[in-house]
């Protein structure tokens, strides 16, 4: 093959790298991105989308059946329930089909020409792919390392057959009867209350001893408090050891050292991810790591010139929209623009029922840092559009400076609260204070009121509770 030449070489076209990829065709420089599978990544394909596809399929086949119960104030009623779960999947599989082609056509536009196969690091400014037709070379002037995770896997629950990630959760043929799951995060709980809600009887397992760790625990006792009403045992401070001999049943030790034995079909393993720091070829450059990911500065460049890297392979927190800002600005920065990277509001959001959102700091946090702190929370409970929608449980929470009333912080817990994220991002990111947020008009009757309502409980007057 001929060798091809470019300004720029992105390694992985998952989130960060197809949006760095664009952004810099976008900005006229040459540019080469490398996937040895479908452009959009893990996140389009087997993860972000895929997942919330399933968990509202899941909502609505979950709020039918409540009706055909008769088992909701509004009087509704709906008979002959029933899911083909083939075409769930079938409908789940176009979305994402309609999205890769979407990254696909956005690449071309761009002007950016993609190489299908495995690529592999020869030098700092050389790489080599294996494609269907051969080997190509590829030399370029600056190089983007967004080769993502991978779910871990334990020693003695490795994946195969009944043991499976989240990638298997997403391809399953049928509803399992009988779901373990293994990890107490936000993938097992998202996944775990989807398939509790379409019929399986799901029992989690957590070695420590709380859900979704990395929320305080204010935020995550409305989420324990649905899954305990979704009929979901929890296991907290249990181990996994392993499956029974006959592969029937999960195997774990619980805190009071008494075996507990989990009957399962399918244990779905949700530990976390880890970085794909292996198989490009690594061994070939000399990067410093930061733990087990690149070490990278407020600009994403290793600590080899002309190479960057981005997304998951850098480290926490692992977002698809992080790596997105992270590819974006280092596309403008090897065109010539003067960029940094902040990472103080990116928003994460939990798609559990009820969803989680934190932006910035927490009350722990900001007061770990030495902030004195004003603290605000409104509940939905008092808001009336969340009365309406039969979706009262949880709150809106701002954290302050107490001084000059900055925002530093925004939390809450409640139905579709994801679709605030953005309205709390852009708070923190534009440095608001408290009475930017409560003198903003907020639309009435929205879930959003409560926002500002938290705003004016910071300052000591909320008016609707």
């Amino acid at each position: 093959m001929k060798e091809i030449t470019c300004k720029l070489l992105v390694i992985g076209a998952g989130p960060g790298g197809y949006v760095s990829a664009i952004r810099a065709g976008q900005l006229g420089i040459d540019t080469v991105i490398v996937e040895m599978a479908k452009p959009g990544g893990t996140c389009l394909n087997i993860g972000c989308i895929p997942s919330k596809a399933l968990i509202h399929a899941a909502d609505d086949f979950h709020r039918t059946a409540a009706m055909a119960a008769g088992r909701n104030a509004m009087g509704i009623r709906a008979e002959n329930l029933a899911i083909d779960f083939g075409r769930t999947m079938a409908w789940k599989d176009g979305i994402t089909g309609r999205l890769t082609m979407g990254v696909a056509g956005l690449l071309k536009k761009a002007g950016v020409k993609m190489v299908v196969g495995r690529a592999r690091f020869r030098d700092g400014k050389t790489v080599e792919v294996e494609t269907e037709t051969g080997q190509q070379v590829i030399r370029a002037e600056n190089v983007v390392i967004a080769t993502g995770s991978a779910p871990v896997e334990l020693p003695m629950l490795p994946f195969g057959g009944k043991i499976i990630s989240s990638t298997g959760a997403l391809s399953l043929a049928q509803v399992p009867e009988r779901l373990a799951v293994v990890g107490a995060g936000y993938i097992g709980l998202e996944l775990g209350i989807a398939f509790a809600k379409l019929g399986s009887k799901v029992t989690i397992v957590e070695a420590l001893d709380r859900i979704l760790p990395l929320y305080d625990t204010q935020l995550t006792q409305p989420v324990a408090k649905r899954l305990s009403a979704l009929g979901v045992e929890v296991l907290l401070g249990t181990k996994v050891k392993g499956m029974s001999s006959n592969g029937e049943t999960l195997l774990a030790d619980a805190a009071d050292g008494e075996e507990r034995r989990v009957a399962a079909d399918k244990v779905l393993v949700t530990v976390g991810r880890k970085p794909v720091t292996e198989g490009w070829g690594r061994e070939e450059l000399e990067l410093d790591m930061d733990g087990r990911y690149l070490r990278i500065d407020d600009q994403c460049r290793t600590s080899m010139r002309g190479i960057y890297a981005i997304g998951d392979v850098t480290g926490e927190p692992m977002l698809a929209h992080r790596a997105m800002a992270q590819g974006e600005m280092v596309a403008e920065i090897v065109s010539g623009k003067r960029r940094s990277w902040d990472r103080r509001a990116i928003p994460a959001v939990c798609f559990t029922d009820p969803e989680i959102v934190s932006v910035g700091l927490s009350p722990d946090e900001a007061r770990a840092a030495g902030r004195e702190v004003k603290i605000g929370q409104f509940p939905f409970s008092a808001n009336g559009r969340a009365m309406t929608l039969s979706s009262e449980e949880g709150f809106v929470r701002v954290v302050a400076r107490a001084d000059n009333h900055l925002v530093l912080g925004i939390q809450g817990v409640g139905a579709g609260i994801s679709e605030l994220s953005a309205a709390f991002s852009i708070a923190v990111e534009m440095g608001a204070r408290l009475e930017d947020i409560a003198g903003t008009i907020h639309a009435h009757p929205t879930q959003s009121e409560a926002f500002a309502e938290a705003a004016l409980k910071t300052l000591g007057h909320a008016l609707h509770v």
